[in-house]
Formats: structure tokens, C-alpha cells, sequence
């Protein structure tokens, strides 16, 4: 799947305390430079410096016949599926608490290529964990 990025940020959500900062900041950029309100968006986390507690870098994107910038997620990668609750206003937070406690218990075992969360235009979010 190829993927037409907007815009990029690098982090750490353990380590950095302007995170929450810039993860907003990027969500509130790419928003201003999408212009198709229909689109599925993309938070593509990638370029990960080890584990969930390490650096990595997050891309928004969206599915575009643009050639650049672009990032490319590789068909043959195996995922895991987590639903948000998009009727909890820290849905995204506490998916992400449950993932890294399944993978704190071995339950699940993470590649740390690209994990991604689909936003759709119906206000469904999806979060997918690249598996091993």
C-alpha cells in the first residue's frame, strides 16, 4: 500500500515531554492540507529506534496517486487488528495502554516495521500492529 504523506514528526512517548504537543501540532497541520474530506487518513508510526518505549517517527498520510513524498507498507505484512472506542474520548490512548500491556504480557509480539491507525471519513479508527 502506498501511502502519500503529509507531514512528519519524531518521537518518543516516554521520553519526550512535547509529545502530546507535537503529535497535535502534526494532526492540526495535516488537516489544514487535506483537502478531500472523504479521505481515509493514515498516523503511521515507523523508523521505530527499538520497542514502543523507544524513538520512532510518525507520519500522517492519506491514499493518493501522488509519487513524493511517500511511504510504502509492504502488502505481505501480517497485522493485528484493534477497534477503537470512538465513543470514549481517550479511545486512541487506551487502545494503544492495551497493545503495549498485551505486549508487555508476551501475548503479543510486535515486528516494529509499520503500525498504523486508519481514520475513516464515517468517524471509525482502527489500529494496526504490524505482528511477528
Amino acid at each position: 500500500m502506498k501511502l502519500t504523506i503529509i507531514n512528519s514528526v519524531r518521537t518518543n512517548n516516554f521520553n519526550d515531554n512535547l509529545v502530546m504537543q507535537k503529535i497535535t501540532g502534526l494532526w492540526e497541520d495535516a488537516y489544514k492540507r487535506i483537502t478531500t474530506p472523504d479521505s481515509i487518513i493514515y498516523g503511521v508510526y515507523h523508523n521505530y529506534e527499538s520497542n514502543y518505549q523507544g524513538d520512532y517517527t510518525l507520519s500522517i498520510a492519506i491514499e493518493d496517486s501522488k509519487d513524493e513524498p511517500s511511504i510504502e507498507i509492504p502488502d505481505s505484512a501480517k497485522y493485528k487488528i484493534f477497534n477503537v472506542d470512538t465513543k470514549d474520548e481517550q479511545g486512541i490512548i487506551n487502545t494503544w495502554k492495551e497493545i503495549w500491556n498485551l505486549e508487555q504480557s508476551g501475548t503479543l509480539k510486535r515486528a516494529y516495521s509499520f503500525d498504523f491507525e486508519k481514520y475513516y471519513p464515517t468517524g471509525k479508527i482502527e489500529i494496526y500492529i504490524a505482528i511477528s
